[in-house]
């Protein structure tokens, strides 16, 4: 018997809980917790009739270590699988050492107060020493090791798709097909159509934090940053075509450089619409990106915030959505003394995910992995003390499960690389 809690109840979690039924003999009892209890008991409605698992709904506050502590204790879950947002994980990990509870997320900490003095000082003395100026990345989480080693607890890092996916195709290009890795080209293409003069696949606070941010990318052993949107290649994607991508920052990377001291070079691309750029960069302009607080008409507002509560909510999108993503990883190295590349990617059909869970293909390939890193997990087949990435286990049982569980991955041995 396993028992797994789940902290959110977005459209990942959607994904990650539907997915988790689908696998009743793994997860044979789970708990969606949620600042909004309604939204739990909505998912649990539309689930619980067609699965063995348990399913039981709780309301907490993620920001309160208090009530992670109180709910985790009473609920007395093997894992703890966060799928809120990026602000509050080292609140949920505080939680989980406290309780002595595995913990598993998809994304990397970031903070929701950019202001704030004392984050302030270390980020500012991080991006001496580094050399990159991303809101977000891994140190804080790292910095966790020593304490889940001590007390045999568990935590595993960003299994969403990327990080999570493109991070495991690596190792498992490493593992099988590489003696040495060189060069990795990370790209995310999203080709669907949700019919809106603007929205964003996920969560708008983050993705346009992420997206208007400087780029940066790892090279010879040190960062190279870059203008947002400065670097702008063409690339023709499997049953999507050719789209316009752009260099950004992103967290694995960071851990991939980490892990793998080999590469020479890692860089992550994305693809954007024109519209998409347009739209952002007017909001932008106008101070709608600001996640600094500000006074209007005698109340404090954070206007990014804001801006969210405009925009569609992405878990909305899934019945508008038509097309493809393509995501996966463009590696070139050496094998057997000879130079070797190779292409490992996934396409998702939006249209198709939203007729197995009711999700666009976006929170549907980054639910499907937050399900499968939990269930290695709780079967003990990833298993260490301390705090790890994905990249850091024997990727063959992950990548089997994406397979079998609505992400089947495509190996090309001669790709077109990127220049």
């Amino acid at each position: 018997m396993s028992r797994l809690l789940i902290i959110g109840c977005g459209g990942v979690a959607s994904v990650a809980i539907a997915k988790c039924c689908q696998r009743d003999d793994i997860f044979t009892e789970i708990c969606i917790a949620s600042r909004t209890k309604e939204k739990c008991d909505d998912v649990k409605a539309k689930l619980q009739d067609k699965t063995k698992t348990v399913i039981t709904t709780a309301k907490v506050n993620a920001d309160s270590k208090e009530e992670l502590v109180n709910l985790i204790s009473s609920y007395k879950p093997q894992a703890v699988l966060n799928l809120a947002l990026p602000y509050q994980d080292l609140t949920i990990m505080d939680a989980c050492l406290e309780t002595k509870v595995d913990y598993i997320d998809t994304a990397n900490y970031e903070p929701e107060d950019t202001d704030d003095p004392t984050w302030r000082e270390i980020y500012e003395k991080r991006c001496k020493e580094k050399g990159f100026t991303a809101y977000f990345d891994y140190s804080w989480q790292w910095d966790y090791k020593e304490k889940f080693e001590k007390a045999g607890i568990m935590a595993l890092l960003g299994t969403g798709f990327d990080p999570g996916v493109t991070s495991v195709f690596t190792a498992y290009a490493k593992k099988h097909y590489f003696d040495e890795i060189h060069y990795v080209d990370i790209l995310d293409c999203n080709g669907g159509d949700h019919g809106y003069p603007f929205a964003t696949n996920f969560n708008p606070e983050i993705n346009l934090r992420e997206v208007s941010a400087n780029g940066s990318y790892w090279e010879d052993g040190h960062w190279v940053e870059t203008e947002p949107m400065e670097i702008k290649r063409e690339f023709d994607f499997a049953q999507v075509g050719k789209k316009d991508m752009y260099l950004l920052h992103h967290e694995e990377i960071e851990s991939l450089a980490k892990n793998y001291p080999e590469i020479k070079r890692i860089r992550f691309f994305m693809t954007f619409g024109q519209s998409y750029l347009t739209h952002m960069k007017c909001l932008e302009n106008v101070g709608m990106l600001s996640t600094s607080p500000m006074m209007f008409e005698g109340k404090e507002i954070v206007p990014i915030q804001f801006l969210k509560a405009l925009l569609p909510d992405p878990a909305s999108l899934g019945p508008r959505t038509k097309g493809k993503t393509n995501i996966g990883c463009i590696f070139t190295g050496i094998k057997d003394g000879k130079k070797k590349s190779l292409y490992i990617y996934n396409v998702c059909d939006h249209e198709e995910c939203y007729k197995e869970v009711g999700s666009q293909a976006v929170s549907y390939t980054t639910g499907v992995p937050a399900m499968i890193g939990a269930s290695l997990v709780l079967q003990g087949i990833w298993k260490k003390a301390g705090v790890f990435n994905v990249e850091e286990f024997d990727p063959d049982p992950y990548m089997e499960d994406l397979n079998k569980y609505g992400l089947p991955w495509v190996v090309d041995e001669n790709p077109v690389l990127v220049d």
